[in-house]
């Protein structure tokens, strides 16, 4: 049994002998590569989460209606953000493959100009939510006791999208290159920030006002202007001149036809994928909100901790888009396909490891996030369905990170479609209301869009058609 094991986890066993191009690296070197890469991000991914989750809990302590309020607001900021989101896929993915080139000039031109692209529409965007905050809160099911703090908390954090854009971007782009460690520091102190002022402003500690949910909106923009400053130093700073990623204000800032191109490329169909997660995301959220607002407030705890979990399989997937684009980028996709694999199998250990976690202390964390005992009574059911998503989510997120990072972007854009706009809010819809099952069955038809989707990632990675495919 063990020799069998170790022949499943082995980097040389993970490609076929006839397909590999050259010499392979030992299991230690090759495990240790990614985990140079993913160690960080998984930190940099769970502490902003934790840290979020933070966030929420103090929140919570204000009531249900506020923790509602806030939750109400993610999935309209999240569609707001996904033109960034889409295009900083294509930043991820470019810079990977020139770093794998050896090309800098190329990687920094394509950073300059994403920074451009997406700062004018971060402009945009922060008109967007300022003007149309009330209406983007009644569509995502706001109800009397909510609308009005989520309207207030989303006009204030939209303000800052485009100082938040600048930043993903640039982080973006150090994660191409494989420089998580910068990517840890930025966010993580941006997020400490967050956290501190959020103590200072909700509960008006030290002499400030006692603001509550408009406190935790003000603390979210202080975050995101620390946050960029820290990045636009990691491009900037004198001690940085060795770096492959650099900005200078003397640099031609001039867009690009070819660059913006590419970008666009990628970008375009990674934005049909965001479009789709976040419509399909708000559309299940919409279903979850008209159960009342008790039965939104045990979702948004199950949702918190969800979304810690999915952090882990993401920090693996950024170091499974770096490895996998650089690879390409040396004209070896034999390497590419091995850490793609050893990226699978470490996020296969990481989701058991969860499912019993889960399991275990299921009570007491959704107990961090609210003591209403109804809020509790649901939650606690629901997170055994969390538990049960860990293995298919945690491989989807990593194998669609290794796809991204090869520049299959539609591939990965149409499975969200189906998945996320079509099979997730059709069967929420039948199991609230036809089958009637309530929260439960909103969570299972979670259950079943991720399996649906870790088995087409899966084929798709194993069929290997992205190894042709040009960045």
């Amino acid at each position: 049994m063990v020799p069998h094991l170790s022949r499943f986890f082995a980097a040389s066993s993970l490609v076929k002998e006839e397909n590999k191009l050259g010499d392979f690296p030992s299991s230690k070197e090759a495990y240790g590569s990614l985990a140079r890469i993913a160690l960080p991000s998984v930190l940099e991914m769970v502490l902003i989460s934790l840290i979020g989750s933070v966030d929420s809990i103090m929140v919570g302590s204000l009531g249900p209606e506020a923790l509602a309020a806030v939750g109400l607001t993610d999935q309209p900021r999240m569609l707001l953000m996904s033109v960034f989101f889409a295009l900083n896929v294509g930043v991820t993915a470019i810079v990977a493959r020139r770093k794998g080139q050896g090309d800098r000039a190329d990687a920094n031109r394509t950073l300059r100009n994403a920074l451009v692209i997406l700062l004018g529409l971060g402009l945009v965007m922060a008109c967007v939510g300022v003007a149309f905050a009330r209406q983007l809160m009644r569509i995502s099911g706001a109800q009397a006791d909510t609308i009005d703090m989520a309207s207030q908390y989303f006009r204030i954090v939209a303000m800052a999208v485009p100082i938040n854009a600048a930043t993903m971007c640039i982080s973006a782009a150090q994660r191409g290159v494989g420089n998580t460690r910068i990517t840890l520091a930025v966010n993580l102190s941006a997020n400490l920030v967050n956290v501190v002022f959020n103590y200072i402003l909700i509960y008006g500690k030290f002499g400030f006002p006692r603001l509550t949910v408009t406190g935790a909106a003000i603390a979210t923009d202080i975050g995101f202007v620390v946050g960029l400053a820290l990045a636009m130093y990691s491009v900037i700073g004198h001690r940085m001149q060795d770096s492959f990623l650099q900005l200078h204000p003397q640099d031609d800032w001039r867009l690009k036809r070819d660059t913006v191109r590419n970008l666009v490329k990628l970008g375009g169909n990674a934005m049909l994928e965001q479009i789709a997660a976040r419509v399909g995301f708000m559309a299940y959220a919409v279903i979850v909100a008209n159960l009342g607002t008790l039965a939104f407030a045990a979702h948004q705890a199950c949702m918190k901790f969800m979304n810690i979990t999915f952090t882990l399989g993401d920090g693996i997937g950024v170091a499974g888009t770096s490895l996998v684009g650089q690879m390409l980028g040396r004209k070896r996709p034999d390497l590419a396909q091995m850490y793609g694999k050893i990226s699978q199998r470490i996020a296969m250990c990481v989701s058991l490891a969860l499912f019993g976690f889960i399991i275990g202390f299921r009570r007491p964390l959704v107990g961090l996030f609210s003591s209403d005992p109804t809020v509790l009574l649901m939650a606690a059911d629901v997170m055994i369905v969390v538990a049960m998503i860990q293995p298919f989510q945690t491989t989807a997120v990593v194998i669609s990170g290794c796809l991204r990072g090869a520049g299959d972007t539609r591939y990965v854009a149409l499975i969200m479609y189906l998945c996320v706009v079509g099979i997730r809010p059709v069967l929420s819809f039948i199991a609230v209301y036809v089958l009637d099952i309530g929260l439960i069955g909103a969570w299972l038809s979670t259950l079943v869009d991720m399996s649906i989707r870790m088995t087409l990632m899966y084929l798709r990675f194993n069929n290997g058609k992205w190894f042709a495919i040009k960045v």
